[in-house]
Order: structure tokens, then sequence, then C-alpha cells
């Protein structure tokens, strides 16, 4: 069996450098984002989001980011869930990207709130209607019997909605609002760039470089 411990790589697929870097974080990270999805990265739109429970205590979980612009970054679950428990207490909350393929991670950090219910609407009305159903089949995040609980609820509700079911009310969008970014792009030797982008008092954008 292979150590882990021996797993090594040499990061040498790029540099991010202050001075040629985008002067607002929102265009770096467009900028990013789309060289990833012009190179055929996997899944590039996935990105792990952080929350904190009551008991203090951490957690993470992968969704897929559905929009962003000069409000934030928006993604859509079901509120009832542990990540929408944890952020109806603690409506903060840490995005991570990592685009392996291109040695890049991106980390953004910010208070959260739920998006418009005309915006989750018509988000809910283009997905396609597996996934409507699927919306309201699953109690996401609670303890189920089997797999069986899904199936029948999935049924029930086609039976009772059709081919046009609603929004389901426990099920939406979130924003985060961007405070804090960092873009990581992994060097020789193991001295990687690390630039990041925090708001002064004003709200002005202030770009710093971090030692890896």
């Amino acid at each position: 069996m292979k150590n882990i411990a021996d797993l090594r790589k040499s990061y040498e697929a790029g540099e991010l450098d202050e001075h040629s870097a985008a002067s607002a974080p929102l265009q770096q990270f467009d900028q990013w984002l789309q060289q990833a999805l012009k190179a055929g990265v996997p899944e590039p739109n996935a990105m792990t989001v952080a929350t904190v429970g009551a008991d203090g205590r951490p957690s993470t979980r992968i969704v897929l980011i559905k929009g962003y612009d000069t409000r934030g970054l928006v993604w859509y679950t079901n509120y009832d869930s542990r990540k929408g428990q944890e952020l109806a207490l603690h409506p903060w909350a840490a995005l991570q990207f990592h685009w392996v393929e291109l040695e890049r991670v991106v980390r953004i950090e910010g208070p959260v709130e739920k998006v418009s219910a005309e915006e989750s609407d018509a988000y809910y009305a283009s997905r396609p209607l597996d996934s409507r159903l699927g919306a309201w089949a699953s109690p996401q995040s609670q303890t189920i019997p089997s797999r069986t609980v899904l199936v029948t609820n999935a049924a029930r509700a086609a039976a009772q909605h059709g081919l046009h079911p609603p929004r389901p009310p426990h099920w939406g969008g979130y924003r985060l609002a961007p405070q804090r970014w960092e873009f990581w792009q992994g060097r020789k030797s193991r001295l990687h760039d690390r630039l990041v982008y925090r708001q002064d008092a004003d709200g002005l954008w202030l770009r710093e470089r971090l030692a890896p």
C-alpha cells in the first residue's frame, strides 16, 4: 500500500502576480471561472460551502453556483437542510472553488441572505421536471429508513402537481455577499501565489499578497 505521506506534486501550471491581477475580485473570479470552463475542468461550478452550527462546529458540503454578480454568489437548496438551519442561526459562510487541473483555489467569505422569492421561482421553473419533483421529495438532511421514502415522495409529488409543480416553500436560493476573496495559484517548491482582496472601512477593495 502506498504511503499517502509520500504523495507529492510540483505545481507549475501558472502564476498569479498582484500587478497583473484584476483590480476588482469579481473580475478576477470571472476570468478564472471562464478559463476553467474553457479548459474543460470537471464541474467548474462546484463549490464547497462551510457553515457553523449552534454548537460552534463547522460543517461543509459541495453545492453548485448558479449565478454571480456585484451582489454576490448564489446557490439553491432546501432551507430546512442542515446548512439552511445553520445559516438561520449564523448567516455567514465561506465558499471554496478548487480547480485541480489549473492548480487554482478561490476562497470567499461573507454574510448570507436568502434571494428574493421571484429569483427562486424563476430558477426553480428553469430546472428539469425530475429536479423540481425532487425538491418536494427529499426531506434534506433528515434521517429516513430507506430510499423507498424518496421514490414514494417523488411519485406522490408527481401525482399531485403533474408537469408544473410549484416551488416548495422550503426550497430556494441563498446569496453570499463577499467581504473577503482569496485567489491561490500553485507554484513550484510550495512557494504558492496567494492574493487577498478585502474591503476597507469605505467598502473599497484592497489587494494584498499572503505568504504561502
